[in-house]
């Protein structure tokens, strides 16, 4: 199963010149709990998938309460810096929707 499958809100966006922040969103605990605990969603795993050295993740956190997974990464060039492709982060939540989780 896809995490956009089980994830009510998946989203990017600024957080400062220098970093983008992200949201996995749910609407129940049981989704945010099969996401958790299955594993895939980890520090090392979100580096990978963005091609980024995992001390470029800035935080990472099973948000209880939420229930929400967040993480928040070091840009590769600062926001509106010429080449700076996506100067609010806003469209680099793409590559987590396709994220396998197991049944």
């Amino acid at each position: 199963m896809k995490l956009l499958q089980l994830a009510k809100t998946i989203r990017s966006k600024g957080a400062g010149v220098d970093h983008i922040t992200f949201d996995v969103i749910f609407d129940n605990a049981d989704s945010y709990r099969k996401v958790r605990d299955s594993g895939v969603i980890t520090r090392e795993f979100i580096a990978n998938l963005y091609n980024v050295p995992e001390d470029w993740l800035t935080d990472f956190t099973y948000f209880e309460p939420a229930p929400a997974i967040k993480f928040t990464m070091r840009r590769a060039k600062p926001s509106g810096s010429p080449g700076c492709s996506d100067v609010y982060g806003s469209q680099q939540y793409a590559p987590l929707m396709d994220i396998e989780i197991p049944e």
